[in-house]
């Protein structure tokens, strides 16, 4: 061995034995950190959870939202995988310059597949280096470039980790480009186009320094290589935070672990709360004692996969660019929240663990007095409260080490704020590549706040008491959940006065609070039922025996009133012996079809959409087009709906993405002659929240823009006289921000907004209302 060659290996040798142990203990602290955390079974149908897995990360499905950087990335990542084998080589090459790996190494195809990735990789990581440059803050609008889905991300992190695959790319093709001209030098037949399809041409030149010029380099160059491998080993094991670069390997467990073994988002049914390690499913076996934990209060009170989740964040910002809450300037960044609870959970298991170990004095609370090393106790800094943000400057709402900007002690890790903006819309889950359950902590968070601190936004004290009093948001009597009913040309059938049970009829209608008690939700409870009336589809409803579903109970964080509106609702659909249900409101679909099995109750449920969709393509339904001196009227006031040449359409949070119900409404749309359809550019699995969700229909929104405002502007820019909706709540919102365009000038007086149903129910009356005049002629009336 020459001198340049033992240095080489002196210096390879001890640098990758401290990356290996660094890395090991770092592994080992984030094994720890996770324990730190509640227990939470997630092991059930292991296959179908490889399945997924391998789905997910062959298949990149989760990262096709954007697909130019999903090509990009999948052949960095499987680059990562597979020309690994060419850090193998290096270390032989380091002692011997000539060397490769036995049996695979001079195998043309195994070459050829390591020059294609090695090429491939190279070009990926280049043009995802640009892409967050492109995107970078300083070159985005908002203020401080918020507008960037990197604001708020660790940029020398990132660069770090990129620059280094560019730089193992780059030493990966000059080295087979140097392995080619040594084999030229040394008349090895093997130093073919065959073998060096991809860098024989960059090895030609190489040819004339000779042998020793050649075997010198290549131990230089894979000695560079080893290094910078190593180096970045070292880096990301002293900082165990680093997302960037740990989700490469923590994003296996975290997909393979994910709520839905089959692969689905943790959408839909909000995971029930967690009480000693074991789901609540009935309020009434649930025993309280002064360990009993309800919700999430303290980063440990998240289970392990809560806390792999934080560790998993990309700090790629798809979460934050769709978020509702973020685009309308409110402190509230799904990533800057998994980001903030990923390193405040790193901050404080030390002194968790240590706590855990040691017998030292305790405070009045069985609290070890243990403080970090800026002297702020994190075991007693609260999770959630007041941070005395500046509104302009998003990112003082987050303290991971519980220190405000000043260095002293804050007063929360994450504000009140950043909580309840969230409309719990499932944007971020949706977006996620490494399958993150935003949604899932933030209820927990709110849980705790509410049934135990209760700290909550003072409107949804009147919410809470309504529902407690009355069954339903508004507080009105059960006695009038009958009342959209009257002056219908036909008796609506009543579960236990007209008919004895549900099995005495096709479908049980669920009206719903807003259904039964919202003026405008009233009209589109009215044309759903003649509409089925008019199909000759047999329904009854439950009248005065409904009572709320409990959705915005639950979403607000108040899982014990959810839990008896949710049970005394299962009881009552049981003894009706409800099978088939239709529902009108989003958060009633979701709520019954995803989160009622949860307590007991499995039914069909479907979206009204989706029963009249249905209904039309088998005929018993019959659209008719509008007459033009119709459709040219301001708006139609005969109750009955409305119509217009040109209809867009907002995708309810709660249909949309939490329940993939995409297609059905606007197929309904398009089933209506002579209308043009026209899509809002954030649309379907993108589609932009109308701020109702989450119980935010009973807030007050302070912050930034009003998020239904914001909708409404993008509906009116497409230039549709109609605004189509397929949620009472979805209504109230856009109606109300529509009414306010509209006075502000901004919106044509012509423009409404309508449920799908009134408008199939306008153009199926037209057709009812057309008879003939004389022998081949009509006239609509």
């Amino acid at each position: 061995m020459s001198a340049l060659q033992i240095v080489a290996a002196v210096i390879c040798v001890v640098i990758t034995v401290i990356g290996v142990s660094l890395l090991v203990r770092a592994v080992a602290q984030m094994v720890a950190r996770f324990k730190v955390g509640a227990p939470e079974k997630r092991t059930d149908n292991p296959g179908a959870r490889t399945v997924t897995l391998l789905r997910e990360f062959l298949g990149h499905t989760r990262m096709s939202r954007l697909p130019i950087v999903a090509v990009a990335h999948w052949f960095t990542m499987i680059s990562f995988g597979i020309l690994f084998f060419t850090l193998v080589t290096a270390y032989g090459q380091i002692f011997n310059p000539d060397f490769t790996l036995p049996i695979i190494g001079t195998f043309a195809p195994w070459e050829w597949l390591t020059e294609f990735m090695a090429w491939t990789g190279f070009l990926g990581i280049c043009w995802l280096i640009w892409n967050r440059r492109k995107n970078h803050p300083g070159r985005s609008a908002g203020k401080d470039g918020r507008k960037s889905r990197f604001f708020g991300s660790s940029f020398w992190q990132a660069y770090y980790v990129e620059f280094t695959i560019f730089g193992v790319g780059l030493c990966i093709v000059s080295l087979r480009a140097l392995e080619y001209a040594l084999g030229r030098v040394d008349g090895s037949h093997h130093a073919s186009v065959l073998h060096f399809p991809m860098t024989f041409f960059l090895g030609k030149p190489f040819e004339s320094i000779g042998k020793d010029g050649l075997e010198q380099l290549i131990v230089v160059i894979a000695a560079i290589k080893i290094l910078i491998s190593m180096a970045w080993m070292i880096t990301i094991s002293l900082n165990t935070t680093m997302g960037v670069a740990w989700h490469r390997f923590l994003a296996f467990p975290n997909i393979w672990f994910k709520r839905n073994a089959d692969g689905r988002t943790a959408l839909g049914a909000a995971k029930p709360m967690m009480v000693d390690g074991e789901p609540l499913k009935d309020v009434e076996e649930l025993e309280l004692d002064e360990d009993t934990v309800l919700g999430v209060g303290k980063v440990e009170d998240f289970t392990w996969k809560g806390l792999l989740d934080f560790s998993t964040c990309t700090e790629c910002g798809r979460c934050q660019s769709q978020c509702p809450a973020w685009n309308t300037e409110k402190p509230l960044s799904p990533k800057l929240l998994m980001m903030t609870l990923r390193d405040h959970s790193a901050a404080k298991a030390p002194f968790l663990q240590a706590a855990a170990a040691a017998s030292g004095p305790v405070d009045e609370k069985g609290l070890p007095t243990v403080a970090d090393h800026s002297g702020v106790d994190l075991l007693r800094t609260p999770l959630i409260g007041s941070t005395s943000y500046d509104i302009a400057n998003p990112l003082t709402a987050y303290n991971p080490a519980g220190t405000a900007a000043n260095g002293d002690a804050a007063g929360a890790i994450i504000d009140e704020d950043v909580l309840w903006s969230c409309t719990t819309c499932g944007a971020c889950v949706e977006q996620c590549p490494v399958d993150i359950e935003h949604v899932d902590h933030i209820v927990d968070m709110r849980r705790y706040q509410t049934l135990i601190e209760s700290a909550f936004p003072t409107e949804l004290a009147g919410l809470f008491k309504n529902l407690e009093n009355k069954s339903n948001p508004w507080g009105m009597s059960a006695r009038a959940r009958l009342e959209w009913a009257k002056g219908l040309p036909f008796d609506v059938k009543v579960i236990g006065s007209d008919v004895e049970s549900a099995d005495e009829v096709e479908w049980l209608f669920w009206v719903g609070c807003a259904g039964a008690y919202e003026d405008r939700a009233k009209k589109t409870t009215r044309a759903v039922a003649e509409l089925l009336h008019t199909a000759g589809v047999d329904f009854a409803v439950l009248g005065d025996g409904e009572s709320c579903t409990g959705d915005p109970a639950r979403r607000a964080g108040n899982e014990i009133l959810f839990q008896m509106l949710a049970g005394q609702n299962v009881a009552t659909l049981n003894e009706a012996k409800a099978k088939k249900i239709v529902v009108t409101c989003a958060h009633c679909f979701n709520t019954i079809k995803n989160e009622y099995p949860q307590i007991g109750g499995e039914y069909e449920v479907v979206h009204h959409t989706q029963l009249l969709n249905r209904l039309v393509r088998e005929k018993k339904l019959t659209p008719v087009a509008a007459p033009e001196e119709f459709t040219q009227q301001p708006k139609d006031k005969s109750g009955a709906a409305s119509t217009g040449k040109s209809v867009t359409y907002h995708d309810p949070c709660y249909l949309g993405r939490h329940n993939q119900v995409y297609a059905p409404p606007r197929e309904l749309i398009a089933s209506l002659p002579g209308v043009e359809y026209k899509e809002m550019e954030r649309s379907g699995e993108k589609s932009f929240c109308c701020g109702a969700g989450g119980a935010r229909m009973w807030m007050e929104e302070k912050l930034g823009e009003r998020i239904n405002l914001n909708r409404t502007k993008e509906a009116v820019a497409t230039g549709a006289d109609r605004i189509a909706i397929g949620c009472p709540f979805c209504r109230v919102m856009m109606t109300d921000g529509l009414t306010a365009e509209q006075s502000d000038g901004n919106a044509r007086e012509e423009v409404e907004v309508v449920d799908v149903a009134n408008m199939l129910l306008a153009a199926v009356r037209r057709g009812e209302n057309t008879k003939t005049v004389d022998k081949g002629a009509t006239q609509t009336v």
